[in-house]
């Protein structure tokens, strides 16, 4: 306050500068604080937003969207959350490899996030783990995944989770079956759930088929399948437009006319290609851990708040809900640490977490295996309303994955 001194008589400024550096030091120390407390935590997000499976990546979108949309005000005063996203165009090993390293690097996420493909989460996992980041799965369903890094937590499912399931469903039903699932880590996945679930159960399988991912002749790989005569066929496809394919040639080749049932996993019916598919997957059994009709308070409020934001010409399915609640753990974690996030101390508060209302039902992650234990429905496809649901018809509480339970360490 030398200024003051200067042009005033000698005390005639005393209490009033006494006043005024006392207001600006408060000044000052309220803003020093709300520096210290101010955090940005920044998650990057890698997922398909372009080629033939874009779809999927704007589940995944859509629904971190709505989700930090909704919990805006629910993180400790002066945080925030940045999403940084980046399209690896598909299953890219190689492409999600080189975008792990650019945000960890480049971007310096705190917690990375999305990875729809088992591929692209098998090559990052040597950088998280050498980095330490935090990687929150939002679909890849392999149940190898998590065994590879101490960093990965998966909030979406294992394939082994419906499919064996959906094989001891299946066992019940029939004696004969045959399986086609595309030829990569979760078909594997899904043909050896299945196959084990039903004939550990009395059932016998007269034939497989394992077919590319990218652009199968799926006619040709039913009507082969019809020719074996089975009494059912399971399938494993991954979500997205090729599902819909595979639904139309089911179709085409009237099986269903020909008394063979299709059951599988619910990537074959998601509730976002439902709507391109006719009348060829009714009747469809599936078994997942989600349906955009379940009749639970937490989705019917899911689904109403989807619907407001985006309409309903693009519904949710299990990929969306994925995405929800793996945004919904790391807002846990970066709540619990106050925006100062370690990685150490993220991965414990993610390797607890527990939702008992989620969309999908009560969840929770094992902390002994960092995967998600959840219910599986057993669901058919059916008309409700103006469009295709499925309709949840049995329900198998608290699922671990099977995989890790028959092969332990």
């Amino acid at each position: 306050m030398q200024w003051m001194n200067t042009f005033a008589p000698r005390g005639a400024f005393s209490r009033l500068d006494r006043g005024i550096v006392a207001l600006l030091l408060g000044s000052a120390v309220g803003l020093s604080a709300v520096s210290v407390q101010a955090q940005t935590v920044r998650v990057g997000l890698v997922a398909s937003s372009s080629g033939p499976f874009a779809s999927l990546g704007d589940q995944i979108d859509k629904a971190v969207k709505l989700y930090t949309k909704q919990h805006a005000d629910s993180l400790p005063p002066g945080v925030k959350i940045e999403i940084i996203s980046r399209d690896d165009g598909g299953p890219n090993p190689d492409t999600a490899k080189r975008l792990t390293q650019e945000l960890i690097v480049r971007d310096k996420v705190n917690f990375l996030t999305g990875f729809i493909w088992t591929p692209n989460a098998m090559a990052a996992a040597p950088l998280i783990t050498e980095s330490k980041t935090p990687l929150v799965i939002m679909n890849a369903a392999a149940s190898v995944i998590t065994t590879r890094s101490p960093y990965f937590v998966r909030m979406s499912f294992t394939l082994w989770q419906p499919a064996y399931h959906v094989g001891i469903w299946a066992a019940k039903k029939y004696k004969r079956a045959y399986t086609m699932v595309s030829d990569f880590a979760p078909g594997h996945d899904a043909e050896a759930a299945f196959v084990k679930g039903f004939t550990d159960n009395g059932g016998q399988l007269v034939g497989q088929v394992r077919m590319p991912l990218a652009n199968p002749d799926f006619v040709a790989y039913m009507q082969r399948a019809k020719d074996m005569k089975p009494e059912v066929i399971f399938n494993m496809v991954s979500a997205g437009v090729t599902s819909t394919r595979l639904m139309k040639a089911y179709g085409d080749l009237e099986l269903r006319k020909a008394g063979i049932p299709f059951v599988g996993t619910g990537d074959a019916v998601t509730e976002e290609e439902l709507v391109n598919m006719g009348d060829a997957p009714l009747g469809y059994i599936s078994a997942m851990h989600y349906s955009m009709v379940g009749d639970r308070p937490a989705n019917k409020a899911f689904v109403a708040a989807w619907e407001r934001e985006y309409g309903r010409t693009v519904p949710p399915g299990f990929i969306a809900v994925g995405a929800y609640d793996a945004m919904d753990a790391i807002y846990t974690a970066v709540r619990e640490q106050k925006g100062k996030v370690d990685p150490d101390v993220s991965m414990k508060i993610l390797a607890g977490y527990r939702n008992a209302d989620s969309p999908r039902g009560p969840i929770a992650i094992d902390p002994a295996t960092r995967d998600i234990v959840q219910n599986i429905y057993i669901r058919e496809t059916r008309r409700v309303g103006d469009r295709l649901a499925n309709v949840e018809l049995e329900t198998i509480p608290a699922v671990k994955d099977p995989w890790k339970e028959f092969n332990p360490k």
